[in-house]
């Protein structure tokens, strides 16, 4: 009899280009296993957000299963300990997953290899990470010319087809009931707008492709316009590997024009921030650049208003339109445009003059897409700390930000309070002496705030 052959699941839940499912499935019957482990990952288990997509994801990957003829196991606890003892329950099968390179997931992987055969493969990324070095073997810190090193690599590899089969082992072994876990809220149950904005899964992944397809030689300029709404909205299922950045290369290749190859330079970009916690693992709590350890952050958790300021940013109350429209829409939908992602960002760390890190947890609970390397790797960038990132002193103002990608669309949707004024004024109610009295005013206006935090900065770097 073929000895079962377990496939470990994380991050890459889909049947098609799946090399672990596939090598799996070539070698004997299939017990695919997703482990719910909130202990190892620390701060960084799944937020609220992250659950909820989470949930939807591992039901819809259950159905495609049984589809086949199979099963989805579910197990909770420590993620080495339960394949191991699976593996065990199994006669001792092998564990075949792909390789993840979050920290926590990099120390299970080696903790489960002394205790199963484990056979690894890569398969979230356009190239696997490390494969790209300079002309001395050394990983790039910048991402340009990693840019271009990768786009010499390119094409990336063919698409994995799914197995045409998956043979069930004689016995299933024990499973958890997904319900069991509490992944989706319910007192208070705040998901209505993620379910009206999202569907999740592999099928759903791919109709999102087929739809973005009509649109992507627009991305270079629509990207920026968070009226126009011009961007893919595969972050969330790229991130819980619904789909592979493969398979949306393949699908996109023979585009013509900037909009795609902009958004070519935006998946590279995600293998870059995973390029990046490969040399620096704790990239997410820790400033690349020491010299930001003596910056005189106002801290929430002592300073009350500073605590003010984290909590009104948190609400989309900060009296900056753009500002709150973004962080409405980010909890509404789970789910931030591009372009408001940045503004959000500077504003808090720049204008509130608050640690990157508060704002790193903040969308690491309530973005669906939440992803350890993107979003340290995004808030470093804005908050000029990390190993390639933006200057400290490039400091974003709302208003002129507003104005400039015409924003006032979406501030109607999303700050309703402000649809009725004129489409100047929609950008700045203060200024134009009409700010409705269920709106609160500025906390910082963009001089005074700019002035504090270059103050600030030049504090730090004794001048």
């Amino acid at each position: 009899m073929d000895t079962p052959q377990i496939v470990w699941l994380r991050r890459d839940l889909r049947l098609a280009d799946q090399p672990a499912l596939n090598a799996a499935a070539q070698a004997g019957p299939v017990v695919p296993v997703y482990v719910l482990d909130d202990e190892a990952t620390g701060i960084h288990a799944y937020g609220g957000a992250s659950r909820w997509w989470l949930h939807h994801s591992l039901t819809a990957l259950a159905a495609d299963l049984a589809r086949r003829g199979s099963r989805l196991v579910l197990r909770r606890g420590d993620a080495a300990e339960q394949l191991a003892e699976l593996s065990q329950e199994l006669g001792g099968a092998p564990v075949h997953a792909i390789r993840h390179y979050e920290p926590w997931w990099r120390k299970a992987q080696g903790a489960l290899a002394k205790k199963v055969d484990l056979q690894l493969y890569d398969g979230n990324y356009l190239l696997p990470p490390g494969a790209v070095t300079t002309g001395s073997g050394s990983p790039y810190k910048i991402y340009t010319p990693f840019s271009k090193a990768v786009l010499e690599q390119f094409p990336p590899r063919d698409v994995v087809t799914e197995p045409e089969t998956l043979s069930a082992p004689d016995s299933w072994p024990d499973s958890d009931d997904l319900a069991d876990w509490n992944l989706l809220p319910t007192k208070p149950d705040w998901a209505g707008g993620l379910r009206d904005f999202w569907h999740v899964g592999e099928a759903a992944a791919h109709d999102r492709l087929e739809e973005w397809e009509d649109h992507v030689s627009d991305y270079d300029e629509a990207r920026n316009l968070p009226s126009r709404d011009g961007s893919s909205r595969l972050s969330p299922h790229l991130h819980f590997g619904e789909i592979s950045p493969v398979q949306v290369w393949h699908a996109l290749k023979g585009r013509r024009g900037q909009g795609w190859a902009t958004y070519e330079k935006e998946l590279i970009w995600r293998d870059y921030a995973q390029n990046a916690i490969c040399q620096f693992p704790a990239y997410a709590t820790q400033s690349y650049r020491d010299q930001f350890g003596a910056m005189a952050w106002r801290d929430p958790d002592r300073d009350e208003a500073a605590a003010r300021d984290l909590e009104a940013w948190q609400q989309g109350r900060t009296g900056s339109p753009i500002v709150d429209a973004g962080m409405r829409q980010l909890w509404q939908t789970g789910w931030m445009h591009n372009r408001v992602r940045m503004i959000t960002a500077s504003f808090l760390i720049k204008h509130l003059l608050i640690d990157w890190r508060h704002g790193e947890q903040w969308f690491w609970d309530t973005l669906v897409d939440a992803d350890y390397a993107s979003n340290a790797v995004n808030w470093q960038w804005t908050a000029g700390t990390g190993v390639d990132s933006n200057m400290f002193v490039r400091i974003m103002a709302p208003l002129s930000q507003s104005e400039k990608f015409a924003a006032a669309g979406y501030i109607r949707e999303y700050v309703p309070e402000l649809a009725h004024l004129a489409h100047g004024a929609v950008h700045d109610p203060d200024e134009h002496g009409c700010r409705p009295a269920d709106y609160p005013a500025k906390i910082i206006a963009h001089r005074e705030a700019r002035e504090r935090a270059l103050s600030a900065y030049h504090a730090m770097k004794g001048e």
